[in-house]
């Protein structure tokens, strides 16, 4: 049984901002959050095309956090042509004509409630890309949730983020020997704090894998999911050898459990650990 490596999907992001930022404050949260929506898609792949569609004079203060996660803020002045916002208009022909230049995509995630947008959706199925869509529940429209092949309701995202998931802490072990407490290129954290943040970040990264996949979750995946939220993630930094020796610790503190892959060697991470 190979480790899957090359079958990562790449996604291209669409958002119809104004539709999903309206729609959070409608639905009384606080301003829309686009990193609840990216975390969970580098969750699923590799992330290759960011582009957000408004009239971004209405939404100066949001410009900021869209430009730090390296999205392309497509102006789109605020005028109905023929009864059509204009920014769907631009979003639509955009997302066409990625379509059909570049074949290495092959989801596209639409982040918005609008109807509008399901014949655009019925086309990229018929193109077969597939589609994810992601909106506030109560402005989505049930025709575009059908349509999609997955819908994520960003009051769900909301939902799992805020209350953090009911697990002890990982307990900081430090090494006898370790007299110094100020390791890990002068950030202050003793190895041990630096292995259970790792641990921790591994175990959510596992939980959110199991939780919207199905099949065999290889260590390697985990690590490759790790990496595309955080880039400059390094087991060495937090005091392993190698993701293996990660997943090793995680399960003699049982909080996962491993099949060893004797001819890959690598594990299968079968489930969360007792104590997870």
């Amino acid at each position: 049984m190979a480790q899957p490596g090359s079958d990562t999907p790449n996604i291209a992001v669409f958002a119809d901002y104004e539709n999903v930022a309206l729609g959070a404050r409608d639905a009384k949260f606080d301003k829309f959050d686009i990193n609840l929506v990216l975390e969970r898609l580098l969750e699923r792949g590799n992330v290759v095309v960011r582009k957000a569609y408004c009239d971004w004079s209405r939404y100066k203060s949001d410009r900021t956090a869209l430009h730090e996660r390296s999205f392309e803020l497509v102006e789109v002045p605020h005028v109905k042509l023929a009864g059509k916002n204009s920014a769907d208009i631009r979003m639509v022909v955009d997302a066409l004509d990625l379509a059909h230049t570049k074949r290495h995509v092959g989801v596209f995630a639409l982040i918005t409630g609008d109807s509008d947008f399901s014949p655009l959706v019925s086309k990229l199925r018929e193109n077969n890309k597939a589609v994810i869509g992601i909106g506030v529940r109560q402005s989505t429209s049930d025709l575009l949730v059908e349509n999609c092949d997955e819908f994520i309701y960003y009051d769900d995202l909301i939902r799992e983020h805020k209350p953090k998931r009911p697990r002890a802490k990982v307990e900081k072990r430090e090494p006898k020997s370790a007299g110094n407490s100020g390791g890990g290129g002068g950030s202050g954290k003793t190895e041990g704090q630096r292995k259970a943040e790792a641990i921790e970040l591994a175990l959510d990264t596992v939980e959110a894998m199991f939780r919207d996949r199905s099949g065999t979750l290889w260590g390697s995946m985990v690590k490759q999911a790790i990496q595309r939220k955080k880039p400059n993630f390094s087991e060495s930094y937090h005091g392993y050898r190698s993701f293996n020796q990660l997943l090793e610790d995680a399960e003699q503190r049982e909080l996962l459990v491993l099949q060893k892959d004797e001819k890959s060697g690598g594990y299968i991470i079968v489930e969360l650990g007792a104590k997870a």
